[in-house]
């Protein structure tokens, strides 16, 4: 269901940040950010860039050989890996409840908006719309339940907004553990991409 028909508005959230981030990054949004969510996504992804310009430059090698057709599956495969361990544990484990680091959250965008740079500089515009969508539903119906657990988009506003002083400081931690995980996703990913080659 397109994200402008919902009624629940912390899933119109989840699409309103995956079309506004895509049009941010790739150069399209025409305006300032439509929500204090987005702000905090825009500026916490500038933040990321910023700091750890190295790690976006290999992208482009994860993304190297992916189509238009499917830019879409490939970015929620990577995605999903990320999941993976916390869907584990929360199976084998009776009574856990399963935790959602806001990291984890800006890291979907994150690796959404890498895909779609990676798409408008191959000429792949079209998947820029599917894209959007994709993230959209995917954090819909695997973030979004455990969002409303957490009172709805004011944790992500609040972790990633920008700050001032000790908060600041914080922020940077959040960030440095994005970038853990993150780094970690991508090791896995073309370690099993490598075994699956061989």
């Amino acid at each position: 269901m397109a994200w402008d028909e919902q009624r629940d508005p912390v899933v119109q959230e989840a699409y309103l940040l995956a079309r506004d981030y895509i049009a941010y990054v790739t150069g399209t949004a025409t305006g300032p950010a439509p929500s204090a969510a987005a702000l905090a996504l825009r500026q916490a992804s500038d933040e990321l860039l910023e700091k750890f310009p190295i790690f976006f430059k290999r992208w482009p090698k994860v993304f190297r050989g992916v189509t238009e057709e499917r830019a879409c599956d490939f970015l929620i495969q990577i995605v999903d890996e990320n999941f993976q361990q916390q869907r584990e544990r929360r199976h084998r484990q009776t009574g856990y409840a399963m935790e959602l680091p806001w990291s984890t959250v800006l890291s979907v965008y994150v690796l959404a908006g890498q895909m779609a740079i990676n798409c408008q500089k191959n000429g792949m515009e079209r998947a820029l719309g599917p894209l959007a969508e994709t993230v959209g539903h995917y954090v819909e119906e695997n973030i979004c339940p455990l969002i409303k657990e957490k009172d709805g988009w004011v944790g992500f506003i609040e972790r990633f907004s920008r700050k001032e002083g000790l908060e600041k400081k914080v922020l940077r931690t959040c960030c440095g553990l994005l970038l853990v995980c993150v780094a970690l996703l991508l090791t896995s990913f073309l370690w099993k991409r490598k075994m699956a080659s061989s």
